[in-house]
């Protein structure tokens, strides 16, 4: 049996001491009580600055805002990160993955710890052209995700070039931060020209995201290295994103950020087990990439043709199978739950017409108290582990069918 280091028992006590105690202490309310008013301040008085952006309306930059916004969002991202496995560029591509999961629960946490309202429209103008933008003006504002995400995101990939690389050139990473600085530039303007956020929404972002991306250079080559080795990874990263579920603030009201953040922790927690599992058969540094001889563009493709559908199809098998599992594994244990979407027979109107009212509590309901509910969201757990399903594939079975096919 692998055994469990001292750090890790510390970093879960500490993560579910957090939980208890925050949730007795009421900890987001007081927090939310004291920069709600002063952020909600802010973007009231910011109105003026995001009218006169706006004045400069144009189709031309509708558009070209709304792409920036697109190829910088989260469904992107989820896109384009399998391909970057597929790539050879496996470093990367965990790095990155794992930044945009511990990016997005930090962006989202503090999202709904704040609770502050987005630019009221009208007066602003708001363009939702996608349905994704459409799914954001229903979060909060503060900080802005499309800011921080960029900042951390462009900046560990300017990072690794550098070092991949072996740049030592100041002109060459000096235009390298440029551009960085400049596509950040844009993705903040263009949040206030969309009418999606306002300046302090985005000056927020941007120093939220300076200070992530500060931590996870001084961290991250000792969680890659935990990561690929084999020192309890799965069962560790297995109770972290559990805990992290249970460790996200309650919102003053339903948004979609628990959900984006669900869906991420389950892409990082499928990454991190087919990782473990397969790194010194398809993620070693020895693996053939893009653009060499050994990876020629017809066979990415070929990889791309196969791997796509086959990801698709593993999504969809892991959240029939969630949907099927979960309630009757919760019945057994004595967990009241309810389904918002994923299962009518559980919605909250056909509960409410059966009577539980002689029901005992099942003993993990009761190790459960602090968390202050009567009832469990199982849409929670099916999109969990519909996720991590997903991300499996995408590091386990898919580079398996490759090698099976001489891809």
């Amino acid at each position: 049996m692998e055994s469990i280091s001292g750090w890790q028992v510390r970093l879960l006590g500490g993560i579910a001491s957090w939980v208890v105690f925050s949730s007795m202490l009421n900890v987001t309310g007081k927090i939310r009580s004291l920069t709600q008013p002063w952020v909600s301040h802010q973007v009231i008085s910011g109105t003026p600055i995001s009218l006169k952006i706006q004045k400069y309306q144009h189709g031309f930059l509708d558009g070209l805002f709304t792409a920036l916004s697109c190829v910088v969002s989260v469904p992107f991202y989820t896109a384009f990160l399998p391909l970057l496995f597929w790539s050879g560029h496996c470093k990367l591509a965990r790095q990155m993955t794992l930044l945009m999961a511990f990016c997005d629960y930090i962006g989202n946490c503090i999202k709904d710890v704040v609770a502050a309202p987005r630019p009221s429209s009208p007066p602003v103008r708001r363009v939702t052209a996608t349905e994704d933008e459409k799914e954001n003006a229903m979060e909060y504002g503060l900080p802005s995700s499309h800011t921080l995400n960029t900042v951390c995101l462009s900046g560990y990939l300017l990072h690794y070039v550098l070092s991949y690389a072996e740049i030592s050139d100041i002109c060459t990473q000096l235009v390298g931060l440029a551009t960085i600085c400049l596509v950040v530039g844009l993705i903040g303007l263009g949040r206030i020209y969309l009418g999606m956020h306002s300046l302090i929404d985005v000056i927020g972002g941007l120093i939220i995201g300076m200070g992530v991306l500060a931590i996870w250079l001084s961290i991250h080559e000792y969680i890659d290295a935990f990561v690929v080795s084999e020192q309890n990874v799965s069962t560790f990263w297995t109770v972290l994103s559990l805990l992290l579920l249970f460790a996200y603030p309650t919102p003053e009201f339903a948004t979609p950020s628990f959900e984006y953040h669900t869906a991420f922790n389950g892409v990082a927690l499928g990454i991190v087990i087919g990782i473990q599992q397969t790194y010194h058969h398809f993620h070693h540094e020895d693996v053939p990439r893009l653009f060499t001889s050994d990876l020629a563009i017809l066979a990415f493709l070929g990889r791309a043709l196969v791997g796509i559908p086959t990801i698709l199809l593993v999504k969809f098998c892991s959240k029939a199978l969630a949907k099927w599992i979960l309630p009757i594994v919760a019945n057994i244990l004595g967990i009241p739950v309810k389904s918002t979407s994923y299962i009518p027979t559980l919605s909250v109107s056909a509960m409410s017409k059966k009577s539980d009212g002689t029901r005992q509590a099942g003993y993990l309901q009761k190790l459960f108290f602090f968390s202050h509910q009567e009832t469990f969201d199982v849409d929670t757990g099916i999109r969990l582990l519909q996720y991590t399903g997903l991300a499996w594939s995408v590091v386990d079975l898919v580079p398996y069918v490759f090698f099976r096919l001489g891809l």
